[in-house]
């Protein structure tokens, strides 16, 4: 199989500031979170876009979609969702006198699963295979899922009743979790002033299409990461194994997934290479949802981001250089 040629910084970084721009048209003062979720995008990764109600989770994610000409389902999950609305199912066809497979939502290129921990943990495992292995097994027969394919999930974690948490293995799926968090005074005087984000986001027009997205996903990975930079990495993961407060650590998919999203960061500042400063700024973001508190961390209130945080902030960053 042919290697990809290598991506040329600028290809992806223009790429990656038009889509950048045209989500900040829908969602204003967030411009670190909308970076993240890009870093995700051009990753070829999936999104875990979590926080409080009315801050712009779903609009972001609609933003993403309309700003890739690909196309684009959304699943609203409900608690009487049932797997084959997700991955579809083998009806009788009496002409032709045989089983036809009717596909579901995540046959699209980009999924948005909306308020996705509203779904049972049945409903929610359909996702599984899909975003780990791209692609979906219905009664016996396995069917590809076209590239680019990302799901982008949305999620309360505010609200208990009703809900069901995502599991740890459905977590690791996903290659970044971004927190939106409300806009600060200026950027929600500029909210209250405009008062169109709905009539903005109906007229997003797509910026890059997917056949692109697909080339530059291919090609991040021949980014340069330094032998500084993956000690660094390894470092982070194994400090999160030894932390007293967690009960569960980074696995190596989570090692990997940073390791990727470094690549796609690098390229977005326009080098070709990693320098240790992008995967200690994607860290929180990347690994925050892949460990788990220990009892007594979670008695005294820890919260899982503030210790990778501290962990970041522990483990020292060695030189930055290219080579």
């Amino acid at each position: 199989m042919a290697q990809p040629a290598p991506l040329h910084p600028l290809d992806l970084r223009e790429s990656f500031e038009a889509v950048t721009a045209n989500v900040e048209r829908v969602i204003r003062g967030k411009r670190d979170a909308i970076r993240l979720a890009m870093v995700c995008l051009f990753a070829e990764g999936h999104l875990l876009i979590e926080d409080v109600p009315g801050v712009g989770k779903t609009s972001m994610a609609k933003a993403i979609a309309r700003s890739v000409g690909a196309t684009w389902r959304r699943i609203q999950f409900t608690p009487d969702l049932l797997p084959s609305d997700v991955t579809g199912v083998s009806i009788w066809n009496r002409v032709e006198n045989d089983f036809e497979f009717r596909p579901g939502g995540i046959f699209a290129n980009i999924v948005l699963a909306d308020e996705v921990n509203r779904a049972s943990p049945k409903t929610q495992s359909a996702l599984l295979e899909a975003m780990e292995e791209r692609q979906v097994t219905v009664d016996a027969h396995t069917y590809r899922l076209d590239r680019p394919f990302m799901v982008i999930a949305t999620q309360n974690p505010v609200e208990l009743e009703g809900t069901y948490p995502l599991p740890e293995a459905q977590l690791d799926r996903f290659l970044l979790r971004v927190r939106i968090g409300y806009p600060d005074r200026s950027a929600e005087l500029e909210i209250l002033e405009h008062d169109s984000g709905r009539a903005d986001l109906e007229d997003l027009e797509p910026v890059i299409d997917g056949g692109l997205l697909v080339d530059v996903a291919d090609r991040v990975g021949t980014i340069h990461v330094s032998e500084s930079a993956r000690r660094y990495i390894v470092d982070l993961v194994d400090a999160t194994r030894r932390h007293p407060d967690l009960a569960l650590g980074v696995s190596p998919r989570g090692a990997l997934g940073l390791q990727r999203c470094a690549q796609a960061f690098a390229a977005a500042e326009g080098r070709d290479y990693v320098i240790p400063d992008d995967p200690k700024w994607l860290a929180p973001a990347v690994l925050g949802h892949r460990v788990m508190l220990s009892a007594e961390a979670q008695l005294r209130g820890r919260d899982p981001d503030d210790v990778v945080r501290s962990v970041v902030a522990s483990v020292p960053v060695p030189g930055a250089t290219g080579d």
